[in-house]
């Protein structure tokens, strides 16, 4: 093809015949100008639908809520399971690897993702627990804590549970998930500039409404802040000290471990010593065992879910899995 564009020009010029020649070229620029636009409109548009993967889903309902109307979410972990012994799948690791950026808590939570994600760009994925302005508001594991004497555990802790020094479900704490949000704006305002008006709105919507929530939930929990209760798994520091709940101890059990005789004995009279108003189970605890603990009391039994695991995502999903979770402490302690 090269060959015989040469010899056409090569005729044209001993021809003399200079304006069709010109005519000539100035087709042929006007082909390889339409191919430049052409590859440019193809790029933009790949940048414009880029991938964004959060590592657990309340970290997608806060992304989906910048995402909206501009770029997909993902959530890697599927519903139901926890970041705590997760094993990734290799359609995990294609997900990984398409995405444009990865959200994830840090590796004191998502250990499974630690190595891959040192194969991983760093411009194109966001730590939150690293974020500067969210160190300072990390709380340690036993700020919220009552003395060590106090606190009721398994014979056998479970290791899955290590969070380091500081207590890394962040996600329950609505100043985080704001500095996240802000976070996840900022890093696809560099990926997808052409977006900018439309991140920007989702950014103040998401502000504007995350604030009226608190304040609403705030008054809706007031009731309840005097009234102690017992979870099981030691998450929820940083929507107690928001809304000033009074939690008098945390069981870490190994769902796969069936507790003893002795061990319920002992937590009962915790429970009893304590006048506990509910026990708190979450999703992946057995009914059998909570039923156990709670028999013979007064207790009565509730379900927290600190991952929202029936919450589908869209721009409204954080708000509504902290209007969630206030319903799940209201039911059972008013």
């Amino acid at each position: 093809m090269q060959n015989q564009f040469n010899v056409i020009i090569l005729h044209l010029i001993d021809s003399h015949d200079e304006k069709i020649y010109f005519m000539f070229k100035k087709k042929r620029w006007r082909q390889y100008a339409a191919l430049t636009v052409v590859c440019l409109t193809f790029n933009t548009f790949n940048l414009a639908f880029a991938t964004v993967v959060t590592s657990i889903r309340p970290l997608g309902f806060i992304a989906a809520a910048i995402t909206e109307g501009v770029t997909p979410t993902k959530v890697l972990l599927p519903n139901g399971a926890s970041p705590h012994d997760y094993a990734l799948r290799p359609s995990d690791l294609t997900l990984l690897r398409d995405a444009d950026l990865v959200i994830w808590i840090g590796p004191d939570m998502e250990i499974f993702l630690s190595k891959p994600l040192t194969r991983f760009a760093t411009n194109k994925q966001i730590a939150i627990a690293q974020l500067p302005k969210v160190e300072a508001l990390l709380i340690r594991d036993t700020e919220h804590d009552h003395p060590v004497s106090e606190q009721v555990t398994t014979e056998k802790d479970d290791h899955h549970h290590h969070h380091g020094d500081y207590n890394m479900h962040l996600w329950l704490s609505p100043s985080i998930a704001k500095l996240a949000a802000i976070a996840i704006h900022d890093k696809l305002l560099e990926l997808m500039p052409q977006n900018r008006d439309k991140l920007d709105e989702n950014l103040r919507q998401f502000k504007d409404q995350l604030a009226q929530r608190e304040e609403k939930i705030a008054k809706m929990l007031k009731p309840i802040q005097n009234k102690g209760y017992f979870v099981f798994h030691d998450a929820y520091g940083y929507f107690e000290e928001r809304f000033g709940l009074t939690p008098l101890g945390h069981f870490t059990f190994n769902p796969a471990i069936q507790p003893g005789v002795q061990r319920l004995d002992q937590i009962k009279t915790q429970l009893l010593d304590k006048k506990a108003t509910c026990i708190f189970a979450e999703p992946q605890f057995r009914p059998a065992v909570i039923n156990a603990i709670a028999e013979g009391t007064d207790v009565h039994i509730g379900m927290l879910d600190p991952l929202g695991g029936s919450i589908e995502l869209h721009k409204d999903s954080y708000v509504e899995f902290l209007s969630q979770l206030s319903d799940q402490y209201l039911s059972c302690l008013k």
